[in-house]
């Protein structure tokens, strides 16, 4: 997926994923119930921060990682009528492989 936004130094675009619709007992969980997923897709990352003397620190997440990340990390953003999460590289707790 392309899309024409480019994240400034170390910040990262994020597309949540879905939530889990029932439990692992079966049961449904309404929309107003769930909680916000922590996991995500990365869509687009920045070219990473600068150090105290201005070298580039590179970005460690890449375009199409699925990440995991802190409950109240990041700004949420539309793009083209898509919701988002802009979050900072050091809020991302890992990335799933």
């Amino acid at each position: 997926m392309s899309i024409a936004f480019k994240p400034l130094f170390d910040k990262v675009l994020v597309e949540r994923l879905a939530a889990e619709s029932k439990t692992a007992g079966g049961l449904i969980i309404p929309d107003t119930a769930k909680e916000k997923p922590m996991q995500g897709k990365v869509i687009a990352v920045g070219e990473g921060a600068r150090s105290e003397c201005g070298q580039l620190i590179p970005m460690t997440v890449k375009v199409g990682d699925t990440i995991l990340f802190g409950k109240w990390a990041g700004n949420e953003v539309k793009i083209n009528d898509k919701d988002y999460l802009i979050i900072k590289e050091s809020d991302i707790m890992g990335i799933f492989e």
